[in-house]
């Protein structure tokens, strides 16, 4: 990928960075904690303060603007998929004699920025059964550890369903440019192997 030279960030600009960090901080905070409470709130604004002043990391710009009626979508969709993939961990877990199978599974996203990476990542780990690894910032590649996964037709349809998810993320708050790559034709090649966990040799 072909890189620019960054104007300096304006002070207007890194402020906005800064809301936008903190917004989202707080926000992946009270999902965590599973409830909407002011005290939720107020430890998730005290928990982003500390991490923004006393973890200084490279400025994640936002480049994009935020479209309500897709971020509604995602919004609709990702609520949809938490109460789904809650259904069949339960389901895993109280099933008799059955041993459950797990997959790392890499997923190349198409628009690698910080952000989207950040954001798609966030909200894989948020649904349960499935959990970040690792994050390849070069890439833009994120390796998923996925639970119930028994063959690779259901490796690819996780991989195909965590693409979806970028699509609608970037649909809600990527910039034009973001937009036309998704409809431009994979640059990384085939997908990685996975690793099923369990199988048999």
């Amino acid at each position: 990928m072909t890189t620019h030279p960054r104007d300096p960030l304006t002070r207007r600009v890194r402020w906005r960075n800064r809301a936008v960090a903190a917004t989202a901080l707080v926000t992946v905070w009270v999902l965590l904690w599973g409830s909407f409470t002011w005290a939720n709130v107020i430890g998730g604004l005290v928990v982003a303060a500390v991490l923004l002043v006393v973890f200084p990391l490279p400025p994640v710009t936002f480049a994009g603007r935020i479209r309500p009626v897709p971020l509604l979508r995602f919004l609709a969709r990702f609520l949809w998929d938490l109460v789904v993939a809650s259904a069949q961990v339960a389901w895993l877990a109280v099933r008799f004699g059955h041993t459950p199978r797990g997959a790392i599974i890499a997923v190349p996203l198409r628009v690698n920025t910080d952000l989207n990476l950040t954001l798609t990542a966030e909200a894989l780990s948020l649904v349960p059964g499935s959990l970040i690894l690792e994050a390849d910032r070069e890439t833009g590649t994120l390796y998923v550890h996925v639970i119930g996964i028994r063959t690779l037709d259901e490796v690819e349809r996780f991989r195909r369903g965590a693409l979806e998810l970028e699509e609608r993320i970037v649909t809600a708050v990527g910039s034009a440019e973001e937009l036309s790559r998704l409809r431009q034709p994979d640059p990384t090649g085939p997908p990685e192997p996975v690793d099923l966990e369990g199988a048999p040799t």
